[in-house]
């Protein structure tokens, strides 16, 4: 699936996170809340990509009529090499871009690339689609994708 949006200025949203973002000195556009990406790709106004592997989107589970665009491959997680380029095919570098993952962190490190590879709104999902670790290890158990009852199938 390919994207055709026009650039339009950016949701009010997606501008807080900016100025949230280069208040911290983020290297990227900021985050967003998993409640606010799901909005956000509700209303086109933002693309909605996940970098997870594709083992993690089908074993897991991925949020339903969104791109797909793996930062690392396989269960080594190998850097994608290719991973710029082929968001650039699919999204362009002038749309808001919003990239999930599984905790914000691989999101948040595509993110600070695509930007340093010149996209103008590329921006991270805090928390990501399972959530962070709590103090017994699990994910899921108190914030994520998942955790917010948002939208999401299972292969």
């Amino acid at each position: 699936m390919t994207v055709e949006l026009q650039e339009k200025p950016l949701h009010a949203d997606l501008e807080a996170a900016r100025g949230n973002a280069q208040a911290a000195g983020l290297p990227y556009a900021g985050s967003v809340t998993p409640q606010q990406a799901w909005a956000l790709h509700q209303a086109d106004e933002a693309v909605l990509v996940d970098v997870r592997t594709s083992e993690e989107r089908k074993f897991v589970g991925h949020v339903p009529d969104t791109l797909h665009v793996a930062w690392a491959t396989g269960t080594s997680f190998t850097r994608n090499p290719r991973f710029v380029r082929e968001l650039e095919a699919k999204t362009g570098k002038g749309v808001a871009v919003v990239l999930l993952c599984r905790s914000g962190n691989r999101s948040a490190q595509a993110a600070e690339a695509a930007a340093k590879a010149g996209f103008a709104h590329v921006f991270n999902v805090a928390e990501g689609f399972e959530g962070e670790l709590d103090e017994a290890g699990h994910r899921g158990s108190s914030n994520g994708w998942r955790f917010h009852g948002l939208p999401w199938v299972q292969d």
